[in-house]
């Protein structure tokens, strides 16, 4: 249960920080932080939070990343989808905070912004659907094998895991913000999109499967690269 309330908090702290700076510091009137700032706040959500509650639940924040660690037998089968629910809980928790703060400025229109992820007309860029699933599938499956390398125990990169994910986050961010708002991350594509309602939550079920595809090939790119712990350090290929 620690580790389930952990992921949920977590989980919250990654949408309510990295969505929050979005909706509001982004375009803040000639002070706005701008997607370079949004990028690296989602990077310090998990940064900050990968440091603090990795040793409870592994920090997931996301269930492309449990799915991507169960398929590699780093998470029992058994609880993925606790994992997932808690995390949905936390995004969604996090989105209402985010519609309760958002609301309370005159004017507001949930229509004119709230971070929610979109292909096609809903793109940022205009980009199309098949554009953004291979952005979102290509980069979620390389945030998978980043993760999974960086975080097998008896590495050197282990203790340096959590700005080595934090700074991927913030990559794939500065990539793909243009592109479809940045998801790889269905957790966080639910919290806002379920709160805005509308063509974002009609897309939503394409930020659940793109992310999910790319945690199964990043896991595979895992497999292929994988060095056995036998072999670590030693010049063999």
């Amino acid at each position: 249960m620690k580790a389930l309330l952990a992921e949920s908090l977590g989980t919250f702290w990654l949408v309510f920080g990295g969505c929050g700076s979005a909706i509001f510091a982004a375009t803040f009137p000639e002070t706005g932080i701008g997607f370079v700032g949004v990028s690296l706040a989602f990077g310090l959500t998990v940064l900050t939070m990968a440091f603090s509650i990795g040793p409870i639940s592994g920090c997931h924040l996301n269930p492309a990343v449990s799915l991507g660690l169960a398929l590699c037998g780093r998470l029992s089968w058994k609880c993925l989808v606790p994992y997932w629910v808690a995390q949905i809980i936390g995004a969604l928790l996090a989105g209402l905070a985010l519609y309760l703060v958002a609301s309370g400025k005159a004017g507001f229109d949930i229509t004119q912004g709230f971070a929610t992820n979109g292909y096609g007309n809903q793109s940022p860029g205009g980009y199309s659907q098949l554009a953004c699933a291979i952005t979102e599938i290509g980069l979620t499956a390389f945030f998978l094998f980043i993760i999974l390398h960086v975080t097998t125990p008896n590495r050197e990169s282990f203790i340096a895991a959590p700005i080595a994910i934090g700074l991927s986050l913030t990559l794939i961010h500065l990539i793909s913000i243009p592109i479809t708002n940045t998801s790889v991350n269905p957790a966080r594509s639910s919290g806002v999109a379920v709160i805005a309602g509308g063509e974002a939550f009609a897309q939503l079920w394409f930020f659940w499967l793109c992310p999910l595809l790319g945690a199964v090939l990043g896991s595979f790119m895992f497999k292929l690269t994988d060095k056995p712990e036998a072999l670590i350090g030693e010049e063999s290929f």
